[in-house]
């Protein structure tokens, strides 16, 4: 159901991103915004056990092929 959902740029993600480190992180697919909530906080609790000088989130309903972790250059 996820990767149809997905296919069909349906599914719910969830664009994190970190600065020192420079990291975004997609969080996904889920069928259900509700369930993506659910399980984000767990996410965000263990990327901030890393530390990073801040975090921010959204939540995006799209199809996603790309990589889930991207790393800055800068």
């Amino acid at each position: 159901m996820r990767s149809l959902a997905n296919g069909l740029g349906f599914a719910w993600w969830a664009r994190v991103q970190t600065q020192s480190p420079d990291v975004t992180y997609w969080y996904g697919p889920f069928v259900r915004r509700s369930s993506l909530e659910e399980a984000l906080q767990g996410f965000l609790a263990d990327l901030s056990s890393e530390s990073p000088a801040a975090i921010e989130h959204s939540l995006i309903r799209c199809r996603r092929t790309e990589p889930f972790t991207i790393e800055s250059q800068s």
